[in-house]
């Protein structure tokens, strides 16, 4: 897991694949009708049960690739499947994620999200 975020959204930016997803504006005001401690709550809750489980149920393929926000920012920040959190966060497959670990997980979804409704 990356200690400082800056560098890993450095890194982010340099994948095209990564650094091409945006919030569109349907989920702009999404985000502004629920709230951002909503969004949070909806990226645990997504975070939990499709990510936490040591073999998650369709595991690379099990975040859509439109929809909710969080989808979005998991395809942003690599978030989005067990391959990409090992590949990128350094967070080995084949075990269930650790508290911390999930809220890590969801630190970097929700600092994305902040930075797209800015911007």
């Amino acid at each position: 897991m990356y200690k400082n975020l800056d560098y890993l959204f450095q890194s982010l930016s340099k994948s095209k694949f990564r650094s091409s997803f945006h919030l569109r504006k349907y989920m702009i005001s999404y985000i502004n009708e629920k709230g951002l401690d909503v969004i949070e709550r909806h990226a645990y809750d997504f975070v939990n049960k499709k990510l936490k489980p040591a073999y998650p149920k369709n595991d690379g393929r099990q975040t859509a690739m439109k929809g909710h926000p969080v989808f979005i920012a998991q395809h942003a920040t690599a978030t989005c499947c067990r391959g990409c959190l090992e590949k990128w966060h350094k967070i080995p497959k084949g075990r269930e994620l650790t508290d911390n670990e999930v809220e890590y997980i969801v630190k970097v979804i929700m600092r994305w999200i902040e930075k797209e409704m800015k911007g």
